[in-house]
């Protein structure tokens, strides 16, 4: 279990910027105007993480219809995300490394665990930096692309 309480609904995300797979800065500010899917990953190598992630690619489309932003993030470091992406075949999902300090966005989202990496979570950041969703899921539980799509969907419906 993650050592804090998770970010909850209506809270304000801390900034951050970290590298992705390609060594390029992503910093969260960046994308005020925009919805950004933070998806928390334990860690690299992994199956169910692999699918997560070929999740957020296979739905670019979709998601770039409703205005969002997805990257995945875990502890790994640059050159293993870069190598994963790789062999995932991803290549326009950024896949962030929470390298050092070791998982700090994860830390400062309450998602960090005990075992030295992030639980397995979905966190919806709005245009304005504001959490509208967050969920953390059983480490072995792929999330649900369809629920990240609809609370999307909702999302953009009630504005």
């Amino acid at each position: 279990m993650a050592e804090n309480k998770a970010v909850q609904e209506g809270q304000k995300v801390k900034d951050f910027s970290l590298k992705d797979q390609n060594g390029d800065d992503f910093r969260l500010s960046e994308f005020r105007g925009e919805k950004v899917l933070l998806s928390f990953h334990p860690l690299a190598w992994t199956s169910v993480c692999a699918k997560q992630m070929q999740a957020l690619e296979k739905h670019k489309r979709a998601l770039d219809k409703l205005n969002a932003v997805a990257v995945g993030l875990s502890v790994d470091s640059v050159p293993c995300k870069a190598a994963w992406a790789k062999s995932l075949m991803i290549k326009k999902t950024r896949l962030l490394a929470d390298f050092w300090p070791h998982g700090g966005v994860a830390k400062s989202m309450g998602l960090f665990r005990k075992e030295g990496f992030s639980e397995r979570a979905n966190v919806i950041v709005n245009e304005a930096g504001k959490v509208v969703f967050a969920k953390v899921y059983p480490i072995r539980e792929l999330p649900d692309m369809k629920e990240l799509l609809s609370v999307l969907t909702e999302y953009k419906n009630k504005k």
